[in-house]
């Protein structure tokens, strides 16, 4: 995996490097960093290389900070993942404008360092497209922005980050789909899960990382433990 760690502070690009190959090593994983001391730099960088699965972004930098590094970017590359680490919580809420992974305050924690680059991990490398029927007819959708799918009526609802759509497919149906697809698992007899955006799974729900709780039953929970730790683990 590659990875862009664009922070004034050379103890802080030493230290988020380290982080790095510590959680990297384990996985067997091979870690490629690139350090640069300021956004002029990396935006030089990226004119010839954009092959990254992961830029980490100071916000406070020199003339460009990184909440205006993070715009340049995502004006040709919606797709990229971007940490931001500061010393400032009130630039929290600005990550959103950009859909930034997630973002950390220094001193940053390694735990939750760790826990955001696992999230990236098991995250679906490749931009697979299902197709659903909809009332304003077919839709193709990411199978990574899914995050469940409900039974309703004769018919079912997509969930995804920032939009809901009803579908005319039967949950049913869909889950004949999705059954050999990696990350989707039926938890219930009306839910489709993917493992991506889940948090944490409970006796009866299942916690994703929007803080929603879904169903899961208890013929399904063995299974849907099992698919959590093997999906998380990256197995």
């Amino acid at each position: 995996m590659k990875f862009a760690i664009i922070d004034d502070e050379k103890s802080e690009q030493e230290l988020l490097d380290k982080y790095i190959q510590e959680w990297a090593a384990p996985k067997k994983e091979i870690a490629e960093t690139h350090r640069f001391d300021h956004s002029e730099s990396f935006l030089f960088s990226w004119e010839d290389d954009k092959q990254y699965d992961l830029l980490i972004l100071d916000i406070e930098m020199g003339q460009m900070n990184g909440l205006e590094l993070a715009k340049k970017i995502r004006q040709e590359n919606e797709e990229i993942p971007i940490v931001f680490v500061t010393g400032y919580e009130e630039y929290m809420q600005y990550g959103y404008d950009v859909c930034a992974l997630h973002y950390l305050l220094k001193p940053v924690n390694k735990e939750k360092f760790l826990a955001v680059l696992d999230r990236l991990h098991r995250t679906p490398k490749n931009d697979v497209k299902l197709l659903f029927a909809t009332n304003e007819g077919n839709r193709g959708v990411k199978a990574k922005e899914i995050l469940y799918i409900e039974a309703a009526g004769h018919g079912s609802v997509l969930h995804m980050e920032h939009e809901i759509v009803e579908l005319k497919e039967s949950l049913g149906s869909i889950a004949a789909r999705l059954n050999e697809m990696e990350g989707f698992v039926k938890c219930h007899r009306a839910y489709i899960i993917n493992m991506q955006f889940v948090s944490m799974i409970l006796r009866t729900d299942i916690l994703l990382d929007n803080n929603e709780k879904i169903p899961v039953s208890r013929r399904q929970l063995k299974r849907a433990q099992q698919e959590f730790l093997r999906f998380y683990k990256g197995e």
